[in-house]
């Protein structure tokens, strides 16, 4: 984003200037404002954003905390302010028709797209808004990246029809990213889904500890990628480390609580309180991630184990019943067929025996 100095935008502060004005007079299309209160160590910041070319508001929000750590309390309002700012943004001006749209414009609508529920549509959709842009530049490190990034999500999401081609596919792109932009933060982040890819669905266990360094790349360049934060705690899930992954799920949500995918982050505290047999607290999360995001077979599926174990079979089989329709053709048909899939390190694997597949037994899932 293009952001206005706060020298120049301080000039303005405490003078009746409407919105409008302030648009013209600094070039600009958005306006942030707001506000601080402090009564003794609580502090609110209120701040809102408004659309200068119409004078309207487009989004507000109520901040509130402690300022026992008044930097640290500044760094987490700042993230949260700047991923929210992010996401309205971006879909604000994707829903800026032009008559005549440039790679920015079809860059712009693929990262909407990428904000709807998962779908093999909408999934399909912003891979060819990146297709579009890349026509128009062939050159574009962005418009790469993304697509990339795609291609491996659909893949991570189960809905690839093709997953090593897609897989492939993105590593061809995350290379030529690399190769233009070694340094950029979004390439890296490409890069480190591609690897999780392979990790995650191609079994290549190798991948996840390339992957991990790929996540504390970008972190170390913008800490505020909740993107990142969310991929590095699965990569951490994945080889053990699940105290560590539930951290960074908790923190993704700290700093973006309206991110369009924050299924991911409530999906990933629910599997790991599942594994630590803490079963209410798994199904407390397992419904949230089910009404951010309702048509995710995973989530029905441990949402069922869950049910299983805490004895509530019939509740089990009803959402086991949901996954498998979700799912694609024979998804959790016997415990045999999912032992299959790659789990992780072996210590994964075995607290997966003792709680997940142990309640899909209870829900109904045959072993063989």
């Amino acid at each position: 984003m293009f952001v206005i100095s706060r020298n120049t935008a301080f000039t303005y502060q405490g003078k009746r200037v409407d919105t409008k004005q302030i648009g013209r007079e600094l070039g600009v299309r958005y306006v942030l404002e707001g506000s601080v209160q402090r009564s003794g160590d609580h502090v609110r910041v209120s701040a809102q954003l408004i659309d200068a070319a119409i004078d309207g508001h487009l989004w507000a929000e109520r901040f509130d905390g402690e300022a026992a750590d008044l930097f640290a309390l500044q760094n987490e309002i700042t993230s949260r302010i700047a991923n929210t700012l992010g996401i309205e943004l971006i879909a604000r001006e994707a829903a800026q028709l032009s008559e005549h749209p440039d790679a920015l414009d079809y860059i712009l609508r693929g990262r909407a797209a990428m904000f709807k529920p998962e779908s093999r549509d909408s999934r399909a959709q912003a891979i060819t808004m990146f297709e579009r842009a890349l026509a128009l530049d062939p050159h574009s490190v962005e418009a790469k990246s993304w697509l990339a990034r795609i291609l491996a999500g659909r893949v991570l999401e189960g809905l690839s029809n093709s997953a090593a081609a897609d897989i492939e596919r993105a590593e061809q792109f995350v290379g030529q990213a690399l190769a233009t932009s070694p340094n950029g933060p979004l390439a890296h982040l490409a890069k480190g889904d591609v690897l999780r890819a392979q990790a995650q669905v191609l079994g290549m266990q190798n991948k996840w500890d390339m992957a991990t360094l790929e996540y504390e790349m970008v972190l170390a360049s913008d800490r505020n990628s909740v993107s990142a934060l969310g991929s590095l705690a699965n990569c951490k899930f994945f080889t053990g480390s699940i105290e560590e992954a539930l951290r960074l799920a908790e923190q993704s949500i700290r700093l973006s609580p309206r991110n369009p995918q924050i299924w991911f982050p409530y999906f990933q505290i629910g599997r790991t309180r599942l594994l630590q047999s803490r079963i209410d607290d798994a199904i407390l999360w397992f419904d949230k991630a089910r009404s951010a995001n309702p048509a995710n077979p995973g989530i029905r599926a441990l949402l069922a184990s869950a049910y299983g174990l805490k004895g509530e079979t019939e509740r089990g089989a009803a959402e086991l019943a949901e996954a498998r329709r979700l799912g694609r053709e024979g998804a959790y048909s016997s415990i045999t067929s999912m032992r299959a899939g790659p789990f992780g390190v072996p210590k994964l694997r075995a607290l997966s025996e003792t709680t997940f597949f142990a309640g899909l037994r209870l829900a109904g899932v045959p072993e063989e």
